[in-house]
């Protein structure tokens, strides 16, 4: 803290109030900390973020009890930082284990790639590895550097609060939940106790504030504090009461430019969009368009469907990425080229047809999944990928399909397992819907058969009228009663009835065909496919022929069928989801449209047409620019808010307003105002070097001396002469100070972080 600090840490009183202030950021931040466990499962970077936060806070403090300058506390302070890292994370090339060595600073690199690899393939709650474990602990030890020197060297912890809240947050934006009640409380009763702490830290350095305790000022703490308590606990009890947004839904990411794919663990959360655009086009050998999978869901613990994690393997251009199709020898199989070129679609998740086998033409690093035949991006994204995909389609007839049970041992328990709580509702409606079938196929048709009648209707908006928006148990059972929703609720019944009736079930992200345009090339019909065809759809497994894909979605889609290789069999149109007939003449069942959804006329505001993204795309540029220029408006503007302030209260006769409302211009300007220099010595030095008009500085040091020493009021009616006062000396200053500080004084005024009397304002800003 500098001289100034020095000054306040002599007494007991002051060296306790830094204590206090140190023990309150290092609580504050341990609260910031607990949202992130949504993201990031605990483990030990907990211990090591925590320990290394308050290694740093405790170099801090004990360099200011030593008396040192605030310099010396920041620059002790990094040194902890590297040193504890080094001893956490760099070891094994570190000089005894604590001091880097080239050879340890080389090796982050290394760390941060592992990292951003972890938290591009990783499902919330992710798992932290070495490498992420590194950028978590180092994250927050960073923050504890920064934030004790806004708090006890700036004097600002209500900037620290606006840090650590928005900390806090990060999580339930990047992971759409509940906020942490508790977290929530601990948080703002450490910001609560700091702005305390500060606060009376301030008085008792004022000579003008420090006043004997009268019962007027215990009532004003009092009172302040009850208002504190009763905001924090209607916060906490009366906000979950108040009533929800409405939410429009549509089957896309995050709009804007682009469209995003972002598994997490609320699906429904995957497919909202503001609007549609295009966001790939699609050329393929096979008779119709394919469903493009993105992401498979298999894991279910009754509250959400999280996306698969296993192991990977890299994706090459010289190379199959996937074992070949193994089927029964008398399923027949189709092999077909998909060519995709990709335009407004931005997410590590790469669409492809299913079951692929190879994938060529992608640029970066993609890594393959063989569980799912999913691909994923190490360090890329599908935005401008174009790329060619080879598969292997199984073609069982409908006498093959009937035949095979569901199931095998090698799938394990994720496609299986459901929670001992399923409502009652499910299951029964699962055999209810399923009595009298004859075999698992036949049962799963039935399903289908039943979710796209007209006994269930698609809607957007219906899920979330009703308070069932999700994919949940609590969820499926409500659907299963109102009997409207969109994909999301359609798969994840289906998916959770079948597991009922003992049949493995998954869930696959991923786009329904395209709409066709154009005259066919060579023989293949260019398919483009918009953002709002994102979809979800179950798949159910069968021995001896693998996953197989079902559309229960009323009105979307394409709903499974197998022909019959008898010519007296039945005759029903053989096409699935992503398979299409065992026979050359057959004809896909009709769906409401062509491109595989209705009219986006007739659903609950899924969106425009995806043309009109085009026509608009000035807008996000335009509005980036004018989120630039207002928050680079913003200093200056909040400046001008605190100034007039100062100068109405100062116009009202308060001659300490007056005084502060000087300072701050002057520390504005890149001037010196120490706490230890008396007024009038001050008051002398910006008329002997700055050029200050002495007039108005000896009214403005005499109105505070009068009501510092003299303890007499300022007669309001001398108000508007002090404001005036302070009008010219900041004049005179400007006129005396260069250009560039005139500039800076406007556009990023020093007071706003560095406050009149704190170290930083003792010295004049280098650079300037």
């Amino acid at each position: 803290m500098s001289t100034g600090d020095v000054t306040v840490l002599r007494s007991p009183r002051r060296r306790r109030d830094a204590t206090l202030l140190s023990i309150g950021l290092f609580v504050a931040l341990a609260a910031a900390m607990l949202p992130a466990f949504s993201v990031i499962a605990p483990g030990s970077w907990v211990a090591g973020a925590a320990g290394l936060s308050a290694a740093v806070l405790a170099a801090g403090l004990g360099v200011r009890l030593a008396r040192l300058p605030a310099l010396a506390a920041s620059l002790v302070e990094v040194v902890v930082w590297v040193v504890v890292l080094t001893a956490m994370f760099g070891r094994p090339t570190a000089l005894l284990g604590l001091i880097p060595t080239p050879a340890t600073v080389a090796s982050v690199p290394g760390l941060l790639d592992a990292a951003a690899e972890e938290i591009r393939v990783g499902v919330a709650p992710v798992s932290a590895a070495t490498g992420l474990s590194f950028l978590l602990v180092a994250a927050f030890g960073a923050l504890a550097i920064v934030l004790d020197h806004v708090v006890l060297t700036a004097r600002m912890p209500l900037l620290a609060g606006v840090g650590l809240v928005a900390v806090s947050l990060i999580p339930t934006i990047a992971i759409p939940s509940d906020v942490d009640v508790w977290s929530f409380v601990v948080l703002a009763a450490a910001l609560l106790f700091l702005l305390r702490i500060d606060t009376r830290a301030r008085v008792q350095a004022d000579p003008v504030a420090r006043r004997p305790r009268t019962p007027r000022r215990v009532g004003a703490s009092a009172t302040a504090l009850g208002v504190a308590a009763v905001a924090v606990i209607v916060a906490v009890v009366a906000t979950p009461l108040l009533p929800q947004p409405g939410l429009r839904f549509a089957s896309g990411g995050t709009g804007g430019v682009g469209t995003t794919i972002n598994p997490n663990l609320e699906l429904g959360n995957d497919l909202r969009q503001p609007r549609d655009v295009d966001v790939l086009s699609v050329r393929t050998t096979a008779p119709s368009a394919p469903y493009l999978r993105a992401v498979t869901l298999s894991s279910f613990d009754g509250s959400v469907w999280q996306p698969d994690s296993s192991d990977t393997v890299p994706v090459r251009d010289d190379a199959p990425v996937f074992d070949p199709l193994v089927v029964d020898g008398e399923i027949a199989v189709a092999d077909w080229t998909t060519d995709i070129d990709v335009d407004q679609l931005d997410s590590p998740w790469l669409p492809v047809p299913y079951p692929a086998s190879t994938v060529t033409g992608l640029q970066g690093d993609w890594l393959g999944m063989p569980q799912n035949r999913t691909v994923v991006s190490r360090s890329g994204s599908t935005r401008d990928q174009v790329y060619e995909v080879q598969s292997t389609v199984a073609r069982p007839t409908l006498e093959q399909i009937r035949a095979r049970p569901v199931g095998g041992g090698n799938l394990g328990d994720a496609v299986r397992t459901l929670p001992a709580n399923v409502p009652a509702i499910i299951g029964d409606t699962a055999r209810e819907v399923t009595a009298g079938t004859q075999n698992p196929y036949d049962a799963l048709i039935a399903l289908q058969t039943w979710f796209r009648s007209s006994e269930f209707r698609y809607s957007l908006d219906a899920p979330v009228d009703s308070g069932f928006d999700g994919a949940g148990l609590d969820a499926v059972a409500d659907f299963l009663q109102v009997r409207a929703g969109y994909c999301v609720h359609y798969a994840s019944a289906f998916a959770v009835m079948a597991r009922t009736l003992d049949m493995p079930s998954r869930i696959v992200v991923g786009y329904l065909p395209g709409s066709a345009t154009g005259t066919p090339s060579d023989g293949r019909t260019t398919f483009v496919v918009s953002s709002s065809q994102l979809h979800a759809w179950p798949e159910v497994y069968f021995e001896g022929i693998g996953w197989v894909p079902f559309e229960p979605t009323n009105s979307l889609g394409v709903p499974t069928n197998f022909a019959s290789s008898s010519p007296n069999g039945a005759s029903n149109a053989p096409a699935t989801p992503q398979q299409d007939a065992a026979t050359p003449g057959a004809q896909p069942s009709t769906a409401p449209s062509q491109d595989g959804r209705v009219d986006v006329g007739d659903q609950d505001g899924v969106g425009t047409g995806a043309g009109a993204g085009r026509g608009a795309a000035w807008v996000p540029a335009a509005l980036a620019g004018l989120l630039v220029v207002l928050l680079a408006a913003t200093p200056a503007v909040v400046r001008l808010v605190v100034r007039r302030r100062r100068l109405h209260a100062a116009r009202a006769g308060d001659a300490v307003a007056a005084w502060t409302a000087l300072r701050e211009d002057a520390v504005d300007l890149g001037i010196p105002s120490p706490a230890a220099e008396s007024p009038r010595a001050f008051a002398a030095r910006l008329i002997a070097d700055h050029g200050a008009d002495a007039d108005a500085l000896d009214l403005l040091r005499a109105a505070l001396e009068q009501v510092s020493y003299a303890g007499d009021a300022i007669d309001p009616s001398a108000g508007a002469g002090l404001a005036d006062a302070v009008d010219r000396t900041r004049v005179t200053l400007a006129a005396a100070a260069s250009r560039p500080r005139r500039l800076g004084a406007r556009l990023a005024p020093r007071s706003l972080l560095v406050r009149p009397g704190a170290a930083s304002a003792e010295r004049e800003p280098v650079g300037r």
